[in-house]
């Protein structure tokens, strides 16, 4: 009772949420880091003695380019950010089975019924930190329609764990110490965007909340390691089984878009055919800071899965190991050459959080939504909420 005094305070249950929330990204950061420059060791050696192999056994040019560009830099370089989700759902796991994560929505509750939200709509929120499949599955617990619909079209915009790796990637690039911060600044931003949502479309409809939040909260107690084994574990196998199938697939897809032009297989990738498709779309993203046809065809590859977009990036910039110290460094050097800043970076990393939500997520929204319509309404509108708020921050980023 004396902890909840303060946990569930009216004023200070919040700022104490976010400040909890920060030294979980800070653990994030600071340990996951240290633990990914092993499997980057580890991603280099294997992928040096590939090409060794490779070149030994005389193998065609094309195929070791697919092997080595598309397959072990495409998957190897996500496999290298499996620390920082390690720690991530470690942290959230304990969080939740302390009994905390209960104060949390008791905590929210009157926040979202100001915003036009139910209460219960925390949870489906909540778990869209971890992956927004499940989170909109989880928004069949409300039972107002137009809920139901609000609370799916703001959930996307909770930072699932697919987007780490890009946070990571970029912010470490650009931002040096300030990465961890930027990195939050994200998760941040995503809640705003939410909040602005549902509180615009409440007065909009001019809906009310008529359902209150009913909710157990649990005694606090130690976190059961069983439990929290495996739950993580259930996260890791789900983010492994992503790597080995989605994004090795579309891994492959990219190295064909990249290495197939008009006139066959090229080695110039600027006569491909991604590099096409990228040119067309660049004069709609140069205002958002994006207008670079490689960005252009990394974010449309994210849309298979958000991870995809770094090993994307590998292969577009021709970097292998990219999650390495070096491989950043001349991918940061490369973008720099292009007039790729830290505005740029930032830019991107917003664009990421807010546009299109992956495939698997599209497909759950339509099961629950049964509406092709409503479904491409919130795929359009993400689309544009993700150019808008771009576009400012990359400005406003060049003003100061």
């Amino acid at each position: 009772d004396k902890v909840d005094h303060f946990l569930t305070h009216r004023f200070l249950g919040l700022p104490i949420f976010l400040g909890i929330m920060a030294l979980v990204f800070f653990l994030t950061f600071a340990i996951g880091d240290w633990l990914k420059g092993y499997f980057e060791l580890v991603l280099e050696m294997f992928s040096g003695s590939a090409g060794d192999f490779l070149s030994g056994l005389h193998v065609n040019a094309m195929l070791q380019s697919l092997i080595l560009d598309g397959v072990i830099s495409g998957v190897g370089g996500i496999l290298t950010f499996l620390p920082n989700i390690f720690i991530l759902f470690l942290a959230l796991a304990i969080l939740e089975d302390s009994g905390y994560m209960s104060r949390v929505a008791f905590v929210m509750d009157d926040i979202m019924n100001k915003l036009g939200l139910s209460g219960r709509a925390f949870l489906p929120l909540l778990l869209g930190f971890g992956c927004s499949v499940p989170a909109v599955m989880a928004s069949r617990t409300l039972e107002d329609p137009k809920d139901r619909f609000k609370t799916i079209l703001v959930t996307p915009f909770m930072s699932c764990s697919a987007r780490l790796p890009i946070y990571v990637l970029f912010s470490s690039m650009f931002f040096g110490k300030n990465a961890m911060l930027v990195c939050y600044s994200m998760y941040l931003l995503g809640i705003l965007v939410a909040i602005a949502t549902a509180f615009i479309l409440s007065r909009i409809d001019g809906s009310k909340v008529s359902h209150s939040l009913l909710i157990e909260l649990p005694e606090y107690k130690s976190p059961n390691a069983r439990t929290i084994a495996i739950y993580v574990w259930q996260k890791i196998k789900d983010y492994l089984t992503k790597a080995g199938t989605v994004i090795f697939i579309a891994s492959v897809i990219m190295w064909g878009i990249l290495n197939f032009g008009p006139t066959g297989y090229v080695t110039d990738i600027t006569q491909s055919f991604g590099s096409l498709i990228g040119k067309m779309a660049v004069p709609l993203f140069e205002p958002a800071g994006l207008g670079y046809w490689q960005i252009i065809v990394a974010l449309i590859s994210g849309i298979a899965a958000k991870e995809v977009v770094v090993s994307s990036c590998s292969v577009l910039f021709g970097i292998q190991n990219i999650t390495t110290s070096h491989g950043m460094n001349t991918m940061a050097a490369t973008l720099a050459t292009m007039g790729f800043g830290a505005a740029n970076a930032y830019a991107l990393m917003v664009f990421c959080l807010l546009y299109i939500p992956c495939t698997a997520t599209i497909a759950t929204m339509h099961r629950e939504l049964h509406s092709w319509k409503a479904t491409f309404g919130i795929i359009l509108y993400q689309l544009l909420a993700a150019w808008v708020m771009s576009a400012l921050v990359y400005h406003l980023i060049l003003l100061f």
